[in-house]
């Protein structure tokens, strides 16, 4: 892609976000019920190519149970509240009152107040214990300043997919403060897959996938209320950054011998048809805060926050509030909804786009043919 020149001395690359691009209707269009959403990373196969955040307000061990029961991925977040506190619920509704009668500014407060408590060890066991026993696949977060110490709690307690979460994440951290993670003989030590991310390059996807991971997360930040690229300046719009990854995936393709790392892309995907973009643009599948997050039955109550709330150093998590509105097995698959918002049946959307356009699996929409429209 050519340079556009910027001013005297600096040039850059223009970049897509899935707004601005379109699926083109191919020359055959598919009954939907011929159309597989399914994928596979490792042993694991899902029936839905969409993996719930790992983010508090989204996914709690109980919405974890209703992501896969519904054919998707949930992943908890091993760092949050429900490994911090015995019972988080009476606090999370502490929290949404707060929030409600007091505004954005107390209830991020008071989230930092209950965020300072410890991770209990034993807390990670019981959390994973109670998702494994309900028979889904079992995913569980960390971010990799804490892989190293938590890690051997998680694979005591038994875990099927480790992801490896953060704003950032490089092959090649440095520090003079730490000892930085090796990510290559990490993840070379363990028997689980791995899926680590956000990136949002070529040159870093590929770097993460010579790491030995099984999936890489596109996208720099942390999904709904991200501070990122506010606070920060940081983002790569996501259509070019997936298309980028699906690129590195090509390249490690050719290098590994045939290894398969997959894509997911995150970051402003808030209906089925971002969803559909996003997979045509290159990925594997989709992870999703912000739907969920305005789902009844989220953990959240109608109000949001990004795992930045964990750091210290900027950017930061904050409190925001979101109107509710479906299940989350009603944004996931549909059902009997109210109104045709585009929130509801992600799925759904999917697979329409897919009949619509005339393929029958992910990896042949990842071929479709993309537009831009003029002037975005």
């Amino acid at each position: 892609m050519a340079d556009v020149e910027i001013g005297i001395g600096k040039n850059a690359r223009v970049a897509y976000g899935l707004d601005a691009v379109g699926i083109v209707p191919s020359r055959r269009t598919r009954d939907p019920a011929d159309v597989s959403l399914a994928w596979e990373i490792d042993a694991y196969h899902f029936d839905l190519p969409i993996v719930a955040a790992p983010v508090d307000a989204v996914t709690s061990p109980e919405t974890a149970i209703t992501v896969g029961r519904q054919g998707g991925l949930g992943v908890l977040h091993l760092e949050g509240l429900w490994t911090r506190h015995e019972d988080p619920e009476p606090l999370l509704d502490e929290v949404a009152e707060l929030g409600a009668r007091s505004g954005a500014v107390a209830a991020t407060r008071r989230l930092r107040e209950l965020y300072a408590a410890p991770v209990q060890p034993e807390l990670i066991g019981a959390r994973l214990v109670r998702m494994r026993e309900a028979g889904v696949v079992t995913a569980a977060a960390l971010r990799p300043q804490k892989v190293r110490a938590l890690c051997p709690h998680v694979l005591a307690a038994g875990v099927d997919l480790l992801v490896i979460h953060g704003t950032a994440v490089s092959a090649e951290h440095q520090s003079r403060r730490t000892e930085p993670l090796n990510l290559k003989s990490f993840i070379g030590q363990l028997d689980i897959p791995v899926i680590v991310g956000g990136c949002a390059s070529f040159s870093t996807a590929l770097h993460l996938m010579r790491t030995g991971a099984a999936g890489v997360i596109v996208g720099v930040g942390a999904g709904l209320g991200d501070e990122t690229a506010r606070t920060l300046g940081i983002g790569v719009p996501l259509a070019t950054a997936i298309a980028d990854a699906a690129g590195a995936r090509m390249r490690y393709l050719d290098e590994s011998g045939g290894r398969y790392v997959h894509v997911i892309a995150h970051g402003d995907l808030r209906t089925g048809g971002d969803a559909a973009k996003a997979v045509a643009c290159g990925a594997d599948a989709v992870m999703v805060d912000s739907p969920l997050a305005q789902a009844v039955d989220a953990p959240g109550r109608g109000s949001v926050w990004s795992m930045e709330i964990l750091q210290s150093d900027l950017p930061r998590g904050r409190w925001a509030p979101v109107e509710t509105s479906h299940t989350v097995a009603e944004i996931l698959t549909g059902g009997e909804v109210p109104t045709e918002d585009g929130v509801a049946n992600i799925a759904g959307a999917l697979r329409a786009a897919m009949a619509t356009t005339g393929y029958a699996t992910l990896k042949e929409f990842q071929k479709a043919e993309i537009m831009i429209a003029a002037g975005r």
